[in-house]
């Protein structure tokens, strides 16, 4: 804390993070835990606010209940949003994430069923289905997933104009399609410009 005005850790035990934080006597920001990604949402709810004018959507997320889960979940919670998340049963959010949402009647949905999430959706989010340090689990999350895949058909169901967006980098043909890639490619860059330029927003809030 002596030589620095912040520091920003990027780990794997969100433990670490709050351990830091706790005997930090700077700011501690988190870049990335396994239970949660907060700086990689503000960056997607600045986008979909530029793409779309307001907060006020119906967000859904397919795939895995991960950190993107997590984070997602709250973040949009906490500006109006309405959200709902398709995964599978045995890949859902955390423990946590699920009571948080308790204090949200109304505005949360879960599903096992991806278009059943994606029905009227503004923007929909998606995620890697093995994140890093899941390696040895792809096959059998190649498994669990097929079928939680943003393509066509899941975009036939959402509202005219959806979005989609994904927090990079994507492994097509397999969460997302190159197709519909493609096609939202520039929402998707937006997105990923915009963590710069949220990450100086949290700087300047919190080392000011």
């Amino acid at each position: 804390s002596r030589y620095l005005d912040g520091i920003m850790i990027r780990t794997f035990r969100q433990s670490d993070v709050e351990e830091l934080a706790q005997y930090g006597s700077i700011p501690i920001i988190n870049g990335l835990t396994d239970f949660c990604h907060p700086c990689q949402v503000l960056a997607d709810l600045q986008t979909v606010r530029e793409h779309k004018g307001t907060l006020n959507v119906n967000m859904c997320y397919i795939g895995d209940g991960n950190n993107m889960a997590n984070s997602l979940i709250v973040g949009f919670l906490k500006v109006g949003a309405h959200v709902s998340i398709a995964c599978p049963e045995a890949y859902q959010p955390d423990a946590q994430i699920l009571e948080f949402v308790k204090q949200y009647p109304g505005q949360f949905f879960i599903t096992d069923k991806p278009l059943e999430a994606a029905k009227d959706a503004d923007v929909i989010l998606t995620d890697v289905w093995t994140s890093m340090g899941q390696e040895e689990e792809r096959i059998a999350r190649e498994k669990a997933f097929a079928g939680y895949q943003v393509n066509a058909e899941l975009l036939s169901v959402a509202h005219e104009g959806c979005m989609v967006q994904h927090c990079l980098p994507a492994h097509r043909e397999e969460e997302i399609t190159t197709e519909v890639f493609e096609a939202h490619a520039n929402e998707i860059f937006d997105e990923a410009e915009n963590r710069m330029h949220t990450i100086k927003a949290v700087m300047a809030a919190t080392l000011a």
